[in-house]
């Protein structure tokens, strides 16, 4: 079967593709009720953006949800949305917008293959697996003719895999590399094993930060499933409006994506939350793949020494090797995140600029940045806590 002979459809709302048929392509391993691998492209957590308002009307993200059928069947889909901003994305093409828009083009809008307000890696072209090649191919073909046939400046696919990149490129996108600080479970029996991978000197500051942290006069909880309560989010949804405003100037997520959350996310979360003289000071959002825990969101009432490090980075290392996960994503940016244990990984994004000259323009700064990428890499893991034995096995 060829891509040709495939029916690409723009799909307006979750809803008129169905869960079933969803997950069938984005979480086909979690068919039998285990984990998907990435809970961000499941139909639950998509929908919650889409049910809570945290997309669609007046948000800058309107969901055209790609999907592709044979025979009648779908095979394949894409979290597409049309983008009338470059808010909430992580991959920051602003430079591109306001360089293309002072030549006389409109950058806006653009459509992004992306999950919303979220850089975390995954797949973003999601096929049933015995559909993988061609289900791909079309899909990428499709939102490529969308794109010329609407006359849009541009395509993107942001946090997509490695693999996914290279197949890309190989279809006439460009790679674009930047890179996240993760940290990697070595088969660690607890947080001990993991600080004897450290030098000396960081053990120790670690050591120091997390007894400062953890004796900020509280309790420190991990809530995942049934053991969360709506009084959980009304405490949380205070830390995140205040990090959002100070972040992105207004909270990206909703408030009902939180009560939503409870109903439907609650067993792909856990919430760390501190807890003193009875109210809750702080907390850190995290969401379990089937491999990896990823670190979402922080925020907090009260200032205390270190606890955000212990809530974010220190306890998601404690989850992680509780639960034989083997990495941990913190999320964007944050050179701090190295002295603690988060070496620099490398992530991927595919772009397509409908402007020849504009692309041919992009295309070189595309390649500068590569190497300075790997650059950075190289210089930041040198600078890293792990023994030097450690960094050159975990290279």
């Amino acid at each position: 079967m060829s891509a040709q002979e495939i029916e690409i459809r723009i799909i307006p709302t979750l809803s008129d593709i169905g869960q079933a048929e969803w997950d069938a392509c984005a979480c086909p391993e979690a068919a039998d009720g285990g984990r998907p691998d990435d809970p961000f492209t499941t139909y639950r957590f998509l929908s919650a953006l889409e049910q809570s308002g945290s997309v669609g009307r007046g948000t800058g993200w309107q969901p055209q949800y790609l999907a592709a059928y044979a025979g009648g069947q779908l095979i394949a889909v894409a979290p597409m949305y049309a983008k009338s901003h470059s808010q909430g994305e992580y991959i920051f093409d602003h430079n591109w917008a306001h360089a293309y828009e002072q030549a006389g083009g409109r950058y806006y809008p653009k459509l992004q293959i992306a999950v919303p307000h979220t850089p975390a890696t995954g797949r973003r072209f999601l096929t049933r697996p015995e559909f993988h090649e061609t289900g791909l191919a079309a899909l990428v073909q499709g939102a490529l003719q969308l794109t010329e046939n609407n006359a849009l400046s541009s395509l993107h696919v942001t946090f997509c895999t490695e693999a996914e990149a290279q197949i890309g490129r190989d279809l006439g996108l460009m790679i674009r590399k930047n890179q996240q600080f993760h940290w990697r479970n070595e088969n660690y029996n607890d947080f001990d094993g993991f600080l004897g991978d450290l030098s000396s000197r960081k053990r120790k500051n670690i050591r120091k930060e997390r007894a400062q942290a953890q004796g900020f006069g509280g309790t420190i909880h991990r809530l995942t499933g049934d053991q969360l309560l709506p009084e959980h989010w009304d405490a949380f949804w205070r830390f995140y409006q205040d990090t959002g405003m100070r972040k992105w100037g207004s909270p990206y997520l909703t408030r009902e994506f939180f009560n939503i959350a409870q109903d439907t996310l609650r067993d792909d979360i856990v919430l760390v939350l501190a807890e003193r003289d009875g109210n809750w000071v702080a907390g850190a959002l995290n969401f379990i793949g089937a491999d990896t825990l990823y670190g979402r969101y922080w925020g907090c009432s009260e200032h205390h020494p270190f606890l955000h490090f212990e809530l974010c980075y220190y306890q998601a290392i404690d989850i992680a090797i509780d639960q034989g996960l083997a990495t941990v994503e913190a999320g964007a940016q944050g050179e701090h995140k190295l002295a603690r244990g988060y070496l620099p990984t490398p992530t991927w994004s595919l772009h397509w600029l409908r402007d020849e000259g504009f692309s041919r323009a992009v295309a070189e700064y595309l390649n500068a940045e590569s190497a300075a990428v790997d650059h950075e890499i190289e210089v930041l893991t040198e600078y890293g806590p792990f023994k030097r034995a450690q960094i050159e096995e975990q290279e």
